[in-house]
């Protein structure tokens, strides 16, 4: 089953990117044609009342279990460790212990594959937001149906990757919603503002069913990847922002989508995480090669107005907090990535590989992460990594978030 899941997964990046190689070589006319709906937008029914009552609108909740894909958590590989810590044997002498390969993968259960003691760590719940999964194109809808059986395989494959680093929360919450079509993303139509209001209407009703379920005291992280960095973003000024909700945030991740740092940031409840300690702040970033080219993105991100009304223009500097040191700005060298999430040559299996990737801000706010990291085929044009945002700093984010809600905790008591 494992590895005709990740098959699955690699016909499905494959079919994105031949759309991002379209992207790349025709511009954005090619892009709108590839993706963009060319149905007329049809209004959404409002959702029941009760609908987020139901387990089957949440890929994941509390009491799914192993079919949880945010509860995965990788092996970790393990290179083989020095012939001076370890004591020679007739069987194996030191000399011989020195040209060992990598020792076995560590499985679940294992020291830094495991969940933290849960004595150590605090409790908080998690309320994540899928990314796009809805791959259909201009040939879809504006918005992909709750019924749609490869949207939601494809949201279980990303949740795995992207929701996991979660995972030492006792609670997570992943709902189902009638997301946006990717082209609502790239297009100025009328038409893809009114899809991503809709896909919005559903996340507030999954949100609100969520905060009701949480004990009323516990931490809250809120966090998403991309299209649901977005719909993070308008949670924290909708839902949190001026009401008693706000002092329960312990964190805010909402990578994979830029924020303008003077058009977009003040107008947030929580400022930018400045240190690693910090509690009730935002951390977003955007991964792209030393010689990668944001230009495409940051041409209809500048197009649009920020959250204050204003416009952000091309050189407005985004929003980049390192995820190696959890500040705002600055770098790290490769040697203070934790675990980088990497699939197996034959994608039958993932593990966390320790020392592979760097991070260093620019001055546009673009995290930059040296030269193109071998992860698989989901590597957009451009040195663009945003399929990989969260698996790149896959060990370093599972700490954060222990960090800074640890230090919510200590805050409040």
């Amino acid at each position: 089953m494992a590895r005709k899941f990740l098959y699955f997964v690699a016909i499905i990046i494959a079919i994105i990117i031949v759309g991002a190689i379209a992207l790349a070589i025709y511009g954005r006319e090619a892009t709108e044609i590839a993706f963009v709906p060319r149905g007329e937008f049809v209004e959404q029914e409002a959702l029941a009342a009760n609908a987020y009552e139901d387990p089957a609108m949440w890929y994941s909740r509390p009491g799914i279990g192993t079919d949880d894909p945010a509860r995965y958590q990788p092996a970790v590989a393990q290179l083989a460790p020095d012939p001076a810590t370890r004591t020679p044997s007739p069987d194996a002498p030191a000399a011989e212990q020195s040209i060992d390969g990598p020792a076995p993968f560590a499985t679940v259960g294992s020291e830094r594959g495991e969940a933290a003691d849960a004595s150590e760590t605090p409790s908080f719940a998690v309320f994540f937001v899928p990314p796009t999964s809805y791959t259909k194109g201009a040939l879809g809808e504006w918005n992909a149906p709750l019924d749609d059986a490869e949207t939601d395989r494809l949201a279980r494959v990303f949740l795995r990757g992207l929701a996991s680093p979660f995972n030492r929360a006792d609670e997570i919450w992943a709902p189902k919603y009638r997301q946006a079509a990717v082209g609502a993303f790239l297009t100025e139509q009328d038409e893809a503002t009114r899809a991503i209001d809709a896909a919005y209407a559903d996340i507030a009703q999954a949100f609100d069913y969520f905060v009701e379920s949480v004990d009323a005291d516990k931490p809250i992280v809120l966090a998403g990847h991309s299209q649901g960095s977005v719909h993070i973003l308008r949670l924290l000024r909708e839902k949190v922002a001026d009401t008693p909700l706000r002092d329960r945030i312990a964190a805010v991740y909402a990578p994979g989508w830029p924020i303008s740092v003077e058009h977009d940031l003040p107008s947030l409840p929580y400022p930018a995480c400045a240190t690693g300690e910090q509690s009730s702040c935002i951390v977003s970033f955007i991964s792209f090669t030393d010689d990668g080219d944001p230009g495409q993105l940051l041409q209809r991100y500048s197009a649009l107005p920020g959250l204050d009304g204003s416009p952000r223009g091309q050189d407005d500097t985004v929003l980049c907090v390192n995820p190696l040191t959890g500040m705002t700005g600055g770098s790290a060298p490769a040697s203070e990535n934790l675990g980088t999430l990497k699939p197996s040559a034959d994608m039958s299996s993932a593990e966390l590989v320790p020392g592979a990737v760097p991070a260093r801000c620019d001055e546009a706010g673009i995290l930059r992460i040296g030269d193109a990291p071998d992860l698989g085929p989901g590597v957009l044009p451009g040195g663009n990594y945003h399929v990989y945002d969260i698996p790149l700093f896959w060990k370093n984010l599972q700490e954060d978030v222990l960090n800074r809600v640890r230090t919510w905790t200590t805050r409040q008591s």
